[in-house]
């Protein structure tokens, strides 16, 4: 669903009435942060109609959403979403990794759920809104950071089965503490050979609530295995890698290859994947985007080609893989350290995020 181009958005801004004091906010932030635990005071929100567009942008008080019972969203799941953080570099400033890249998918995404198109310029302007207020939720400590959650849902109260005719934009946003606390460790994983993560031509490759909806069962499975993630394999055939409930899965090969599964439509493209494509191609290995086959994966560990296995997302940004485990199946070792490559890549890629080594590629836009 196309929108039509409009002068930007002027933002209105009101306040909190309940902010936290510096002193509460700073303690939380010295705490134990987790992933998603704590809310910063203000959020964003733009609303749109057929009629009119994306109108009234505006940050004000975190809270509670108001919906009519009828909306499209909680009867359809016409819901979409992005994930993306900022961090504080060492002389304060506040930066965001690749944002226009996170805009072109929740466009992507919104066309594929019949959402409207929120311009990119405004996507990034949404998170720049929200930090003009709330800078001070943004951490200092070591690999933390600020996430945002940007998402998009269908307002219009109507119980007919049709795109809806109204929508809201939001941004939220939660301080993040270190994702490995105690350093990084590779992590076991469960291969789901029951349940798929998306069809073929359905929403696998946008960023939506139901694809990870449909992850929960699974990776309750994975859980209870001893496992801290689920692999999927593609829902055609059931013997390619596909990817986990909410991350892109690698291998790096002896002889200096690295592989990952290729876009088919049912995997997210996610741009933390771009990104380590394009810095194992600045390190000179050979970067692969095709079909890995799971017998591919055993095979190749088992003869020693196969060295390393690792999967991204933003949370996470790389994690070690060390055990993938399923019915009758064994790969790799749990006990094992995390591969030479992994390390490097992971090492270079949250240095640059976090203003320690040159932004050469220009993936950096500064928020304050």
């Amino acid at each position: 669903m196309t929108t039509p181009s409009a002068a930007p958005l002027a933002y209105r801004v009101t306040p909190s009435t309940h902010a936290r004091t510096d002193e509460a906010r700073a303690a939380l932030l010295a705490g134990d942060l987790g992933f998603g635990k704590h809310l910063t005071d203000h959020m964003v929100t733009i609303d749109w109609d057929a009629a009119g567009g994306w109108h009234d942008a505006r940050v004000h008080a975190y809270g509670p959403l108001s919906l009519d019972p009828a909306a499209a969203v909680l009867h359809y799941g016409q819901e979409i979403f992005e994930g993306i953080k900022a961090y504080r570099h060492a002389d304060g400033s506040i930066w965001t990794f690749r944002p226009r890249a996170n805009g072109e998918r929740l466009q992507r995404s919104a066309a594929r759920l019949a959402l409207p198109q929120l311009p990119v310029d405004e996507f990034v302007e949404s998170l720049r809104q929200l930090v003009a207020v709330d800078h001070e939720w943004v951490p200092s400590a070591a690999e933390t950071s600020l996430y945002f959650r940007p998402f998009m849902i269908a307002t219009e109260a109507f119980l007919g089965v049709r795109a809806a005719q109204a929508a809201a934009y939001h941004v939220i946003a939660s301080p993040a503490g270190a994702y490995f606390a105690n350093g990084v460790s590779p992590v076991s994983i469960w291969l789901s050979q029951e349940y798929a993560r998306a069809a073929k031509g359905g929403t696998g490759a946008a960023k939506c609530g139901g694809n990870y909806a449909a992850s929960l069962l699974p990776q309750l499975e994975a859980r209870a295995q001893g496992c801290s993630q689920v692999l999927f394999l593609d829902p055609v055939e059931g013997k390619y890698l596909e990817e986990l409930g909410g991350m892109n899965v690698f291998l790096v090969y002896a002889d200096g290859r690295i592989v990952t599964p290729e876009l088919s439509g049912s995997i997210l493209d996610g741009i933390t994947r771009h990104s380590i494509l394009q810095l194992a191609r600045d390190r000179g290995l050979q970067v692969e985007e095709r079909k890995v086959s799971l017998d591919e994966w055993r095979d190749g560990v088992a003869s020693g080609e196969i060295v390393e296995a690792f999967a991204c997302g933003t949370a996470a940004v790389i994690t070690p893989i060390g055990e993938l485990k399923g019915k009758d199946l064994s790969i790799g070792d749990a006990n094992a350290p995390a591969g030479e490559v992994t390390m490097a890549i992971r090492k270079e890629l949250t240095d640059i995020q976090y203003g320690r080594l040159p932004d050469r590629h220009g993936w950096l836009v500064r928020l304050r």
